[in-house]
């Protein structure tokens, strides 16, 4: 075992998943609750012991759930952020129910890289607002290729109705508002939380080459919900509506 190895071994991958979660429930405090539905619809549609697809799945924290609810499921991550998919490597390391793939989403060929042609499940959440438009449409046409006839793709994330302008900038500020009351008693913000990944000794190489690859943060779209399930439809599921939202997040579920 080289020293790399050994300091990786060490590292202790569930206080960096807990720190992760808790860093996402300042932004989103009800984080849980839409998790518990995404679960709560893949049982019920795919069944107890799903093959799943955990899309930009980060440090894991779907899987991670999947697991724990349906323990007979089956998991491939994937993502291209060295940092979180080394968390999510680290925290799975020894489950042979999990396989992690690195991937850009944006790259037309990423769908060769998994282990499966199908799945029953393709779950995500908080990652897909980073893309733009026109290349979300093109992501939801590959994933009808991938979702099997009957499964289910859950998409958890920022869905703005700019009809609505002043309901939106009231939810907005109280949803502000309450960030600050959580920041001033020690809430983590992601810029806070991607300051101590670098001086990491394990996380901060693949911290800088995170960087190198989104800059501080990508910028994409955030449509409706409407645009969402519309656009699902139009690339191949039989039908797509909400099945939970709070004033700020929609999860979104298509069946193929």
């Amino acid at each position: 075992m080289t020293d790399a190895d050994t300091t990786t071994a060490g590292t202790d991958w569930h206080a960096w998943q807990e720190s992760w979660d808790r860093q996402q429930e300042w932004y989103m405090p009800d984080r849980e609750d839409r998790f518990r539905i995404m679960l709560d619809m893949v049982e019920a549609l795919a069944g107890p012991a799903p093959r799943v697809l955990d899309l930009a799945c980060g440090t894991g924290s779907i899987t991670a759930r999947l697991l724990a609810r349906l323990p007979e499921a089956t998991s491939t991550g994937v993502d291209l952020d060295p940092a979180l998919l080394a968390i999510a490597e680290g925290t799975f390391a020894d489950d042979g129910r999990v396989t992690f793939v690195t991937a850009d989403l944006k790259d037309p060929d990423w769908p060769a890289r998994l282990p499966y042609d199908s799945y029953d499940a393709v779950l995500t959440a908080t990652a897909l607002h980073w893309l733009h438009a026109e290349p979300l449409a093109v992501l939801y046409g590959r994933l009808a290729e991938l979702v099997r006839d009957g499964g289910v793709f859950l998409n958890a994330d920022h869905m703005i109705d700019e009809s609505t302008p002043r309901i939106n900038a009231a939810e907005r500020a109280q949803r502000h508002a309450q960030m600050e009351r959580a920041k001033a008693q020690g809430a983590l913000d992601w810029a806070e939380w991607w300051q101590l990944a670098a001086q990491d000794p394990v996380l901060a190489e693949p911290t800088a080459r995170r960087f190198e690859i989104y800059g501080e943060h990508a910028e994409g779209d955030m449509p409706s919900a409407a645009w969402h399930a519309r656009v699902l439809r139009e690339q191949g599921f039989g039908e797509a509506r909400p099945v939970w939202c709070s004033p700020s997040d929609t999860l979104l579920l298509a069946v193929k």
